[in-house]
C-alpha cells in the first residue's frame, strides 16, 4: 500500500518528514517529493503551494505518478463557524468550492455541469480520527470546509460561504484535492487547524501558531497513518 501526505506550505510537511527521519527526494513537475518506508508501507509526501491549481497538481502527481492509494491532508484553515476557535481541529465531511460561480446560468454556487456542489470524504477515515482525537486527548470537530483562491479577509464574504455553504471553516486546497481524489477513486481524509477566527486578539502570530500546530497536526496525522495500516492488515 502507498499512501500521501499532503499540505500546502512547507511548515506542514516538515513536522512528518522530521519524525520519519529517513526518505528519497524525487524533483517531479516542478515540485519535490519525499518517499519513505513507514511500518512496511510506502509514503509519499509533498506540499503542493497555495492555491487550488498547485493543490490539484500535487494530489494528481501523488496517485497518477506516485501510485497513491489514499490521501490525507494536513493545514490550516479560517473559522467561519462561530463555535470554532484558534487551534481547533476540522476534519472535513463535505467540501465546497466556494468561488466556483456559474450562477448566471441557473446553477447554484460551487456547481458545475456533470459535477457536484459538495464533494464527501472518506467516512472510513473520520470515524479512525476520532478514534485518534480520543487517543491524543483532543475533540475534533467534523464539518463543511470551503475552498477558493483567495485568502478572505472580508466578514461579508465569510458570512456569504457561511450562509451559502453552511461551511464551518475554509481555506485553499482542500475541495480541488476532493475533486481530485474523488474523480479517480481514492479515499481522501483532510484535516485542519484554525488558525484565525472570532476570539483572535493582537498578541496572536501566525507564524508562532503554524509552527506549534504543525508538530500537533503531523503527530494526528501520523497516528492516523497507523490506524490505516493497522485496519488494512485486518
Amino acid at each position: 500500500m502507498r499512501i500521501a501526505i499532503m499540505g500546502a506550505m512547507p511548515e506542514e510537511v516538515a513536522p512528518i518528514l522530521k519524525k520519519l527521519g529517513e526518505y528519497k527526494t524525487t524533483e517531479y513537475a516542478k515540485n519535490t517529493y519525499y518517499e519513505a518506508t513507514y511500518k512496511g508501507v510506502e509514503l509519499v509526501i509533498a506540499y503542493s503551494k497555495i492555491g487550488k491549481v498547485f493543490s490539484t497538481l500535487t494530489a494528481t502527481t501523488m496517485i497518477e505518478h506516485f501510485g497513491a492509494e489514499k490521501l490525507l491532508f494536513s493545514g490550516v484553515a479560517g473559522a467561519v463557524s462561530p463555535e470554532l476557535r484558534v487551534g481547533d481541529l476540522v476534519v472535513a465531511n463535505k467540501l465546497s468550492q466556494h468561488d466556483l460561480d456559474i450562477t448566471a446560468f441557473g446553477h447554484p454556487s460551487g456547481f458545475v455541469p456533470e459535477g457536484a456542489v459538495f464533494v464527501e470524504a472518506d467516512a472510513s477515515m473520520i470515524d479512525l480520527s476520532k478514534e485518534v482525537a480520543s487517543e491524543m486527548g483532543k475533540s475534533v470537530k467534523e464539518g463543511i470546509i470551503a475552498t477558493g483562491d483567495q485568502f478572505v479577509a472580508n466578514e461579508e464574504r465569510k458570512n456569504w460561504i457561511g450562509d451559502t455553504f453552511q461551511a464551518d471553516a475554509l481555506e485553499m486546497e482542500g475541495a480541488s484535492v476532493a475533486v481530485v481524489c474523488d474523480a479517480l477513486d481514492v479515499p481522501f481524509f483532510i484535516l485542519r487547524a484554525i488558525s484565525d477566527a472570532a476570539d483572535m486578539d493582537a498578541s496572536f502570530s501566525f507564524d508562532e501558531f503554524m509552527e506549534s500546530s504543525a508538530i500537533i497536526s503531523a503527530e494526528f496525522i501520523m497516528k492516523m497513518v497507523d490506524k490505516v495500516i493497522d485496519n488494512n492488515a485486518k
